[in-house]
């Protein structure tokens, strides 16, 4: 991926913050295997500020959609308070296997490391830290669902743990689902908005990312046409 592309996927920016649409199957920040990471194109979304930004919370490598970026100190600080404090509303759409009976409802299993050697591998744990998900059912087809979820909490891998745990894993997972580790569909996980009261005096801040290429056609199946989405702006 180029600093063309990079710059192509930017969804929202003003004085303080930048959203993108990151692409599945990017790292956010870089790890000990190594290779391409969001990190390593951050100088092409500068826009004439002495710093590159920085990413104000996590997105897994293969989940889709809305990340947000801090453009400098005050504003990464503004947005690390705003994360501590559950102020950011954010909405994910879940292609999930089989699906919940209800139609809406909450997930509330604490969750903790499946192996002190893999420390980002969850499992559902008693003993772990409180984990919340609220869901609710967007539409149907025969043996999948398509669900927005909204973490309350933001436990490392805990959509994807949590659905696993009902028994209707997220298409495409390796870890937590029945997908096949390198030939499957592609994790079927998209950070689809985020809501920031970024500025005290002013509406929060809606930004919507469009549904990925390798979702669209189960998001269609399950009865929601999702595409064509407009872009909030840019507002420097």
């Amino acid at each position: 991926m180029n600093a063309e592309e990079i710059v192509s996927r930017l969804l929202y920016r003003d004085a303080l913050m930048l959203v993108i649409d990151k692409p599945a199957g990017l790292p956010v920040h870089p790890g000990p295997k190594g290779g391409e990471t969001l990190f390593h194109h951050l100088d092409a979304l500068r826009f004439g500020l002495p710093r590159r930004p920085e990413a104000a919370h996590r997105l897994d490598k293969d989940t889709s959609g809305c990340l947000i970026l801090g453009r400098h100190p005050k504003a990464i600080a503004r947005l690390n308070e705003l994360f501590r404090k559950g102020e950011v509303d954010k909405v994910y759409w879940a292609v999930v296997e089989g699906g919940p009976e209800a139609e809406e409802g909450e997930i509330d299993l604490s969750l903790g490391p499946k192996s002190p050697d893999r420390g980002w591998w969850m499992k559902v744990d008693p003993k772990g830290q409180p984990s919340l998900t609220k869901w609710r059912v967007l539409g149907r087809t025969d043996g999948l669902a398509l669900l927005e979820l909204r973490p309350v909490t933001g436990r490392t891998h805990q959509l994807r743990v949590h659905c696993a745990a009902m028994n209707f894993p997220i298409l495409g997972d390796p870890i937590y689902g029945t997908a096949p580790r390198f030939h499957g569909p592609g994790l079927h996980l998209h950070a689809r908005s985020v809501m920031v009261p970024l500025y005290p005096k002013k509406p929060p801040i809606v930004v919507e990312a469009p549904v990925p290429e390798h979702m669209r056609e189960r998001v269609r199946m399950c009865g929601v046409i999702a595409d064509g989405e407009a872009h909030p702006g840019l507002h420097d």
